[in-house]
C-alpha cells in the first residue's frame, strides 16, 4: 500500500486504520506499506506530524513500514509523475517530501524519526550515478535505520558502465535489509517510447528482475 493523505490522497491521516482493514478483509497476506510520508511544502512542521500521526497509526499493526523518503529531489531533477507542471501545486510537494534539504540540512522530521526507527524503514530511489549515494547511506545509519526500498531501472541496466553502478550501489546498500522495486522501461523496449511503457517483450523484464535477483538477493 502507499498512502500520502496530508498532500494527494482524498482522505484523511486518521483513516489509515481503516483502510488497512478494508485490505485485511479480501487477504491474508502480510500488509506492507511500502510509501508513506508528508511533504514540508507548506511548513516543516505539517511533516513533522505526518511522521508521528503515521508511526502512531501505522506501527503497532504492520512489520513493514517505509516512509517516503529521506531526501528532497533536487529542484533541477523533474519529478517523475504523469502530468508535471499541470498538477499545480500539487506537482511541487514532489520536491519536500526528505527528511533532508537538498542542500543536506536535517528538516525539522528528521529529528524526530530516530524515536521511530528501526521499526520504520525507509524508501529512498538513487538514480543512475546518485551523487546522494554515499551521504545517503551515512543519513540512514545515523537515524538508525534497518530497513531500506529502492529500485533498480532495467532503463539504466542498458546504460554504458550501468554493472560497475549497481555493484556499487547495492556493496554500499549491504548493512541493510533492502527491497528492491524493479522499475523503468527503455524506450527502445515499450510498447510506446516511454519508461512508463509495459514492455513490449515482458520476457525481457522477467529476465532483467530474475538477472539482478540471482546477483544481489541470492548470490
Amino acid at each position: 500500500m502507499h498512502g500520502f493523505p496530508l498532500d494527494w490522497n482524498h482522505w484523511t491521516i486518521n483513516e489509515w486504520p481503516d483502510k488497512i482493514a478494508e485490505i485485511r478483509a479480501v487477504t491474508a497476506k502480510p500488509i506492507w506499506v511500502s510509501e508513506v510520508g508528508a511533504s514540508s511544502f507548506g511548513a516543516e512542521e505539517v511533516q513533522d506530524f505526518g511522521l508521528v500521526k503515521t508511526a502512531e497509526l501505522l506501527l503497532p499493526s504492520l512489520d513493514h513500514v517505509y516512509w517516503y523518503s529521506l531526501f528532497d529531489l533536487p529542484k533541477a531533477w523533474p519529478a517523475t509523475t504523469r502530468h508535471r507542471e499541470s498538477e499545480g501545486s500539487s506537482y511541487y510537494r514532489h520536491f519536500y517530501m526528505g527528511l533532508y534539504r537538498e542542500d543536506g540540512e536535517p528538516k525539522l522530521a528528521a529529528q524526530h524519526f530516530k524515536k521511530y526507527a528501526p521499526a520504520m524503514g525507509i524508501c529512498q530511489w538513487f538514480h543512475f550515478e546518485d551523487h546522494r549515494l554515499e551521504a545517503g547511506v551515512a543519513h540512514l545509519q545515523e537515524l538508525g535505520v534497518k530497513k531500506l526500498r529502492t529500485g533498480l531501472s532495467w532503463a539504466d541496466y542498458l546504460r554504458p558502465d550501468a554493472e560497475r553502478w549497481f555493484d556499487h550501489q547495492m556493496k554500499l546498500l549491504q548493512p541493510f535489509e533492502v527491497t528492491l522495486t524493479y522499475c523503468f522501461t527503455p524506450e527502445q523496449k515499450g510498447i510506446r517510447p516511454h519508461h512508463t511503457s509495459p514492455p513490449a517483450h515482458p520476457e525481457e523484464f522477467a529476465e532483467f528482475c530474475a538477472e539482478m535477483t540471482r546477483k544481489y538477493c541470492c548470490g
